[in-house]
């Protein structure tokens, strides 16, 4: 008889905690929030792409198209922050 671990069994849905405060910090920081988030996974589908990766699991599937976005949504954050700030 094998014995199964609880991962291997039970959902853990992860994800969803995650997805809600980002929703959280972005409801309370705003475009500085945009900004930040933009800004790390930018830098982190940079790196990935530089090490490589031409096609992530993301919808867009392309890493050019995923950096353009998040280039994209990291001058929305910046303009945001500016008229937030002003």
């Amino acid at each position: 008889m094998s014995q199964t671990t609880e991962t291997e069994t039970t959902y853990d849905p992860l994800r969803l905690c995650v997805f809600a405060t980002i929703a959280a910090l972005g409801w309370l920081l705003g475009p500085v929030a945009l900004l930040g988030f933009a800004a790390l996974g930018f830098a982190g589908y940079w790196k990935a792409w530089r090490g490589g990766l031409a096609r992530s699991r993301c919808v867009l599937r392309d890493t050019r198209l995923v950096l353009t976005y998040l280039a994209a949504l990291a001058v929305a954050g910046a303009v945001g922050t500016w008229f937030w700030l002003t």
